[in-house]
């Protein structure tokens, strides 16, 4: 069960990401950066805020997957 709640946050966090920060990307690296972010930036956020429960999970996520997808389009591949 919280594999699949880790993707739907993952998807959503990762769409939410690309929006703010006005990136356009297909749906597979769209929800790995969301579940990626979801990992790092949910943990982390708990770590350091000491909070609990989904609002901050999905902060985390967020936050997250902007930092992911900062570094990649820093770091990554150029076209």
């Amino acid at each position: 069960m919280q594999i699949i709640m880790l993707v739907i946050i993952g998807a959503a966090a990762g769409y939410i990401a690309t929006k703010i920060m006005k990136v356009e990307m297909d749906l597979l690296p769209t929800v790995a950066f969301g579940i990626g972010g979801a990992l790092i930036g949910g943990l982390t956020l708990r770590l350091v805020l000491a909070l609990t429960g989904w609002a901050a999970g999905i902060v985390g996520a967020i936050i997250g997957a902007m930092v992911l997808i900062w570094l990649w389009q820093r770091y990554g591949p150029r076209s």
